[in-house]
């Protein structure tokens, strides 16, 4: 898997990291660079081979995610979603339907998962309809919104499973988006929905699982957000002077074989430390900068608002205790 490795890293130096000033100016990830992503393969990155993919194995997904978010993090955040809902699709009955066009990125997917599946009361319910399913509720993060054809929708019913949707990214009078103004990546055009009485049919169903299924799960599917952190220090360790790379480099291939090796449950404390190491390095960053990190538009600066940004992306409440650790 080196040469999709290469590929990842040529695409984060000479397209996505040059285009990074005109993303954050534009406020919207051009469709040429999610265009270049499809282009290298990178759509089907976890899409099996019989339909395009590449069938890349955890450690190789951990790294190109890395790598795209090197080049640029809205542009990675806005891809990243793709790869669970290829994913979920290839373990589907819409699979024969989707699975190749979703692979070679011909049909790009977000998601709108948390709301209903994280403890406590579903913000996101369903119910039985006569032909289907009408969903109710407020999902508050949605990214992608206007580059994404379909959205891979969690709502939970009253027995507490969890169901999957594939949803049409198109706003109605049941699904309106609201958009969402952040410190960073704000390129990545995320959005709250309003689900208002959204009908469904039944075709529409990708899976159900369990809340408890699901929660472990997703305990032991943590690594991959990680990579964003680490993307962030990568880019740090290019751009610092030494012997500041050299040591950001070795704090950065620590951080990420400690996130390889984690079990379950060190996963959280794992992910605490890519987080905390991305402050620290975009802070060593600016500080060996000086006043012109500081300047309107610096890349310095916007490696710093997305570290800050990724204090609380994807966190669990061990992960934010974990992190609040490592800080204090």
């Amino acid at each position: 898997m080196s040469r999709v490795l290469d590929r990842a890293r040529a695409l984060a130096d000479e397209v996505l990291w040059p285009a990074a000033e005109e993303i954050e100016a534009a406020g919207l990830v051009p469709r040429r660079l999610l265009d270049a992503l499809a282009s290298a393969g990178l759509y089907g990155l976890t899409g099996p081979a019989d339909v395009g993919g590449l069938e890349a194995d955890p450690p190789t997904v951990a790294r190109v995610i890395e790598e795209v978010a090197a080049g640029d993090l809205s542009t990675a955040f806005v891809w990243l979603q793709h790869l669970g809902v290829v994913a979920a699709v290839a373990r589907s009955e819409l699979r024969g339907a989707h699975l190749a066009d979703l692979c070679a990125g011909r049909l790009r997917a977000g998601v709108a998962l948390q709301a209903a599946t994280r403890p406590g009361p579903s913000t996101v319910v369903v119910r039985a309809a006569p032909d289907g399913f009408l969903v109710d509720g407020d999902v508050p993060w949605v990214t992608g919104w206007g580059l994404v054809d379909v959205v891979l929708l969690a709502a939970r019913d009253a027995d507490d499973v969890v169901h999957l949707f594939w949803t049409d990214a198109v706003e109605s009078p049941a699904l309106t988006a609201v958009p969402q103004e952040l410190v960073a990546v704000t390129a990545s055009s995320t959005v709250q929905l309003h689900l208002r009485g959204l009908a469904l049919p039944a075709d529409r169903l990708v899976a159900t699982v369990p809340l408890a299924d699901w929660q472990a799960g997703d305990a032991a599917g943590l690594r991959p957000n990680g990579s964003l952190a680490l993307g962030v220090v990568a880019r740090c360790a290019r751009l610092a002077p030494s012997p500041l790379d050299g040591s950001l480099t070795a704090e950065l291939d620590a951080v990420r074989t400690r996130l390889d090796t984690a079990n379950p449950a060190e996963l959280p404390a794992a992910r605490a430390a890519a987080s905390a190491l991305a402050a620290r390095a975009t802070t060593a960053l600016v500080v060996a900068t000086g006043s012109a990190a500081i300047a309107a538009g610096s890349p310095v600066a916007r490696l710093a608002r997305e570290a800050l940004f990724l204090q609380v992306f994807g966190t669990r409440p061990a992960i934010r205790a974990a992190l609040l650790g490592e800080l204090t």
